[in-house]
């Protein structure tokens, strides 16, 4: 495939899923909307959210340890590299505790 061709697809399957959108984004039934108030007045709500906000804990986490780890042997193997390796773990890890509080805000507001 070309890539005006690969272009022209992607461009099509944009207007495809924007032609959807108004569909997906019709109102609830009512029925719908009281299971929702109920839940949220039962403490499932609550619930989701501490599951949530511990899941975005753990893959931030893991995904910081990974980073740290494979920073540590690879200054092992390259010590005169170091400085570099340990800027790029650095912003590395920033931009995954970015992205693991943005998620928790939004957890949060949900």
């Amino acid at each position: 495939m070309t890539r005006f061709a690969t272009v022209a697809f992607l461009i099509l399957a944009g207007f495809g899923v924007l032609a959807l959108a108004p569909a997906a984004a019709a109102q609830p039934s009512v029925e719908d909307q009281v299971a929702v108030a109920q839940a949220q007045n039962s403490g499932i709500g609550a619930l989701g959210k501490g599951i949530g906000m511990g899941i975005i804990i753990l893959g931030a986490g893991f995904g910081i340890g990974r980073i740290g780890a494979t920073a540590v042997e690879s200054i092992a193997r390259q010590p005169e590299a170091a400085g570099d390796i340990r800027t790029n773990m650095i912003i590395a890890a920033a931009l995954i505790e970015g992205v693991s509080v943005i998620a928790l805000v939004l957890v949060l507001i949900a």
